[in-house]
């Protein structure tokens, strides 16, 4: 135990010596925060002994964290809030909150105890009226229900948010909630509602100065939002304004700062959510990836070893995000496959963890195999399913059902005789254009008759 004669400093420094094992220096802490603050003490002695017991429960947290012991943490967030209860507190208490829950974000399998941990805080901030900190905790929450794709719970959190945000007319927060929730009506499929929310969003933003890492969200949700409507070289372009923005913050960005180096005025220097600045480059290999996949779907995989050759790219050009779309990109071009599918399975986590690329990498593939299969039956009146199935490496019934699709949307004419086990294609017919022609010849007769009766009618 400590001794009662040492400051909390020198107990600080102690805990903080390469010699002192984790379990000592939680104990040390522990013994900061359970003493008593003296009677009668001077206003800067105070001060004093409130910036040692914050840091104490920073130095805590971030040993809990680093423990990856969730419960632990979760109770020093709790434990925070008891110490900084005075008004002229509220930033204070606001700042360790956020930092303290920061630390979630490296502890796996946590985010059951980091929603309670929310839920539990936005019920204290909401009792305790501290407005911003609830709102700012509120998106948060409605960000991690994003992420485990619960649509639901996170659209009710947002419409929440909407109705008191407007109210105080925060534009700052009013942007990033409208941005969240276009994000989850794109998420459920609704891309209008999703369009919608982003221009509200936009619309809050430009009355303001709008940081750059909020800028380039809006940015990769305006590109996402344009490649679902296929039109990509738009959608290009807005992943490219977020990627030279979030490249050249990687690239020019300071040091990360100490914990508890937040604003003094406990506002929201940085998105609400949790965001913190990219000083890895994440943001800007997102929008990579996503600009390399423009490339891909606008059918100039060419392209792809141009853009990785530009300075900002090079950085990332060797990662193994980069590395899925390269492979992407070749098997497009070479209309292999095989090569597509080998892509598909040796970058698995890279090309299936984010739903867009999977999305618009399915169609891709669907677009790759017919066109495989047009160029394996064209040549051919009659051609056994078998062999075009071996030719495509797919399974039967699967090259069955999408000569099916192709015969029904008319890409070419042929008839499946499922009997003989045959595919029988047919030449591409010029329409027949003497019955249009007919009934347009009758219906100018019909007008000239008509014409003439009338004339006819006035003479009589």
């Amino acid at each position: 135990m400590a001794s009662a004669s040492q400051t909390p400093a020198d107990l600080l420094a102690l805990a903080s010596a390469p010699g002192t094992t984790p379990q000592k220096a939680e104990q040390i802490y522990q013994d900061i925060l359970s003493r008593p603050t003296p009677p009668n003490i001077t206003p800067e002695a105070h001060a004093q002994v409130l910036r040692e017991q914050e840091a104490a429960l920073l130095q805590l947290g971030g040993l809990y964290r680093d423990q990856q012991n969730a419960e632990g943490l979760a109770k020093v967030i709790t434990l925070s809030r008891g110490f900084f209860m005075s008004s002229t507190a509220k930033a204070k208490t606001a700042k360790l909150i956020r930092t303290l829950l920061n630390h979630f974000g490296t502890i796996p399998n946590s985010t059951e105890t980091q929603i309670r941990v929310l839920e539990d805080n936005i019920a204290w901030a909401k009792k305790e009226k501290r407005i911003f900190l609830k709102h700012s905790l509120e998106t948060r929450l409605a960000s991690i229900h994003l992420d485990l794709h619960h649509y639901r719970p996170a659209l009710a959190i947002i419409e929440g948010l909407l109705t008191e945000l407007k109210r105080l007319d925060d534009k700052l927060i009013l942007t990033e909630v409208h941005l969240l929730e276009s994000k989850v009506y794109r998420g459920v499929g609704n891309v209008t509602k999703a369009k919608a929310a982003l221009t509200s969003s936009r619309t809050s933003a430009a009355s303001i100065y709008t940081p750059p890492p909020l800028q380039s969200a809006l940015d990769i949700q305006s590109g996402i939002l344009h490649a679902e409507e296929k039109d990509y070289k738009t959608a290009y372009s807005y992943f490219f304004e977020a990627f030279e923005a979030q490249a050249s913050a990687a690239s020019f960005a300071p040091p990360a700062r100490k914990e508890g180096a937040e604003g003094a005025d406990g506002a929201v220097p940085t998105p609400v959510t949790g965001e913190q600045i990219d000083t890895e480059g994440k943001g800007a290999l997102e929008a990579l990836k996503y600009m390399l996949l423009c490339k891909v779907m606008l059918n100039l995989p060419e392209d792809v070893h141009t853009l990785l050759s530009i300075k900002l790219a090079l950085k990332y050009a060797q990662l193994r995000d980069v590395e899925s779309m390269r492979a992407i990109a070749r098997a497009h071009q070479d209309r292999n496959l095989a090569d597509f599918e080998k892509a598909l399975r040796d970058y698995k986590d890279e090309l299936s963890s984010d739903p867009t690329i999977r999305s618009h990498l399915a169609a891709l593939y669907d677009t790759l195999l017919e066109q495989n299969l047009l160029r394996i039956v064209e040549p051919y009146s009659v051609v056994e399913l078998e062999y075009v199935s071996e030719c495509v490496g797919q399974g039967r019934q699967a090259v069955e059902a999408k000569l099916s699709q192709m015969i029904l949307d008319k890409v070419f004419h042929g008839v499946l005789d499922q009997g003989r086990g045959c595919l029988l294609v047919f030449d591409d017919t010029e329409a027949d254009t003497t019955y249009a022609t007919a009934i347009d010849t009758l219906q100018q007769v019909g007008k000239v008759v008509e014409s003439l009766y009338a004339k006819t009618v006035k003479i009589g």
